[in-house]
């Protein structure tokens, strides 16, 4: 790839790191992506269960291809949105195709499916998907699209640290909540935490000093949150969403 390219993505984070003004730095963030080709841009917020994503969003220029350029509403249930919140590391979609390939969170029919792609595109669409989930309790993604991305292992590395800047100036400049609507009390994740490792509510309550009664009551509002069905369930989605950890 263009060598230029992927220094001028670790310099723009350095540059990224000094702006204290939130406004200023999503519209350098924005300018920085449009010159290594995206011409649809999406900064948002991962929500939690039965949570709208329209709340979270922080910046969309994203043209529905489709209708002469309108902007999309995105959908909460968006297959894009759902990989992201699975997988870990950027990956990209180019003619169809998923890198790296086997990215969690479904395979490539079930990305293009979504409105997000078609709207860029559909199968023919460039895109490349930075999911942000290095600021627990936070998750979010940058999403790009455009005729001309570039490639390549290194470019992916900068783009990478390039949005954890902007997402890490954007929290410490009180334009983002690092906490989500929704999320699990302090209380609800240390019950939880507890019982992830093997706890029972016996020996919760006699950890916490509170009764087995309070520890049901804590999991129960945990398991409605995370819209769980069960206990084990309840532990798999709080991990998921990032309000837990091991």
């Amino acid at each position: 790839m263009d060598v230029g390219v992927e220094a001028g993505v670790f310099s723009e984070a350095h540059h990224l790191s000094l702006v204290r003004e939130a406004e200023l730095v999503l519209d350098r963030f924005e300018r920085a992506l449009r010159r290594v080709g995206a011409t649809h841009i999406l900064l948002t917020g991962l929500p939690l269960p039965r949570r709208l994503v329209s709340r979270l969003i922080l910046r969309i220029v994203w043209p529905d291809l489709r209708n002469g350029g309108h902007v999309i509403d995105v959908a909460n249930g968006d297959p894009l949105l759902g990989a992201c919140l699975a997988a870990r590391r950027p990956f990209s979609l180019r003619n169809g195709r998923l890198s790296p390939k086997g990215v969690n969170g479904g395979g490539s029919d079930g990305v293009v499916a979504s409105e997000l792609v078609a709207s860029a595109g559909g199968a023919s669409a460039e895109l490349i998907a930075v999911p942000i989930h290095d600021l627990r309790p936070y998750q979010g993604c940058v999403l790009i699209a455009g005729s001309d991305l570039p490639s390549g292992a290194s470019f992916m590395a900068g783009l990478e640290h390039l949005c954890l800047t902007a997402f890490r100036r954007l929290i410490e400049g009180g334009r983002l909540d690092s906490t989500r609507p929704g999320g699990l009390s302090e209380r609800e994740r240390h019950v939880l935490q507890l019982t992830a490792i093997g706890k029972t509510a016996a020996e919760i309550a006699d950890l916490l000093a509170i009764s087995q009664r309070t520890v049901h009551a804590h999991l129960q509002n945990a398991s409605d949150k995370m819209n769980a069905s069960n206990k084990t369930h309840t532990v798999v989605e709080a991990l998921r969403y990032g309000q837990i950890e091991l």
